[in-house]
């Protein structure tokens, strides 16, 4: 083990984007980290890429042998770091480009909170150079933080997304992993939400990175293509899971963003309204009793 820190990359059937990625974490300025690919079965031959194009002790690849969605991607990844010894795990997708010193950036603001944190999240950013609207934090279960906080120091918040995440790994043995059962959407907030919970956490926008993602919208069930909706039972029941754990606020939250999306089904959606409405009342009614296990993990 070279470094403290790991990277933490999940990847699925997205090679040239992985490649960036992987270059740009290795290119790192005034601190390093090693890699970890956590490949998801990708069948466009990432794990040939990897293997040939990065074959040094700073990149380790692992392949899962089946599709797990970002969330048992990220649960599998995590864990592995550390218990490979790491004290640090910096969570991300294989289409986060970070700037040069985003690591750094990060590290910088660890020293002037004197390690009083549970999270750092960077400031994600479209490859327009605008912000990329699916990864603004939130100040609260109700409100994401406003454009003017690009411009601060640093500052709490309350979750955040996996595209650039400084996690220690003694705050991941106590609070535990991230719910892999969840598959694919609210992972994310789950986890830094059960984070926040315990300790201040943090978005560091000097630390930047770029995410990559083709379309730089926000999830929008009403008008997403038919032939996408049944992925949005995972959304809709993960949401229910994640914040019913907040009591009467965290219930308003989901009731009010339900019929938000229902409205929205009805007045916009160009086609299969009444399957999108049946997916969504579906995802409600599992994430009513749906009760995945947190996974700990001790100092093996």
């Amino acid at each position: 083990m070279k470094n403290k820190t790991i990277a933490v990359v999940v990847t699925h059937n997205r090679k040239e984007l992985l490649r960036q990625c992987i270059d740009r974490l290795l290119r790192q300025e005034h601190v390093s980290c090693d890699v970890i690919i956590v490949d998801n079965a990708s069948t466009d031959g990432t794990q040939e890429m990897v293997l040939h194009q990065y074959n040094v002790p700073e990149v380790i690849y692992v392949n899962t042998g089946e599709n797990l969605g970002g969330a048992g991607g990220f649960q599998y990844g995590v864990k592995k770091a550390v218990l490979l010894g790491y004290q640090y795990v910096w969570i991300m997708d294989d289409d986060t480009l970070p700037e040069k010193t985003a690591l750094y950036e990060l590290f910088k603001t660890d020293r002037e909170l004197n390690g009083k944190w549970g999270f750092l999240s960077s400031a994600a950013y479209w490859t327009d150079g605008s912000i990329c609207r699916r990864n603004i934090p939130k100040r609260n279960i109700f409100m994401r933080v406003g454009e003017k906080e690009y411009h601060k120091k640093y500052f709490l918040v309350k979750m955040s997304s996996f595209v650039s995440l400084l996690v220690k790994a003694d705050v991941i043995k106590e609070v535990g992993l991230p719910i892999g059962e969840y598959f694919i959407w609210t992972d994310d907030y789950e986890y830094t939400g059960r984070i926040s919970a315990k300790y201040p956490c943090y978005m560091v926008p000097s630390s930047r990175v770029v995410h990559a993602m083709k379309i730089h919208t926000r999830v929008n069930f009403a008008t997403d293509d038919i032939a996408r909706i049944d992925r949005y039972r995972y959304f809709y029941r993960n949401d229910v899971h994640c914040y019913r754990q907040y009591g009467c606020a965290g219930w308003m939250y989901i009731i009010l963003k339900d019929i938000y999306t229902l409205v929205n089904i009805v007045l916009n959606s160009k086609g299969g309204r009444l399957d999108k409405i049946k997916v969504l009342y579906r995802g409600f009614r599992d994430g009513l009793h749906f009760k995945p296990d947190i996974e700990m993990i001790g100092c093996e």
